[in-house]
């Protein structure tokens, strides 16, 4: 049997939106070490199954795939995410606490 992952992407530090990022990605674990070639010293290895990545639009989808093919999965669940509500007129409040130059 062929064990696969299961998860949802992050966004990356260059990304602003949170676009393309509701999507389930089905990715194949290496079973063979990787070998560095003493010619180019590029790593590769024997299995091309580290290359297929398949997307699914929800987790049940990747999950009934995996199931169907008789894979071993693992399904890693996404952190939630922290969303911190920020006003711009709470820069000017009157109660607002700074510390000054000469405190």
């Amino acid at each position: 049997m062929t064990d696969v992952r299961i998860y949802q992407p992050t966004k990356n530090a260059m990304q602003s939106g949170r676009a393309n990022l509701d999507r389930w990605i089905l990715e194949y674990d290496s079973d063979t070490a990787q070998q560095v070639d003493s010619l180019m010293g590029w790593v590769g290895g024997g299995s091309t199954k580290r290359q297929v990545r398949m997307k699914f639009d929800s987790k049940d989808d990747a999950i009934a795939f995996a199931e169907r093919e008789g894979l071993n999965y693992q399904v890693t669940e996404p952190k939630q995410r922290r969303i911190l509500i920020k006003n711009y007129s709470n820069n000017f409040t009157y109660h607002k606490v700074e510390k000054g130059f000469g405190s």
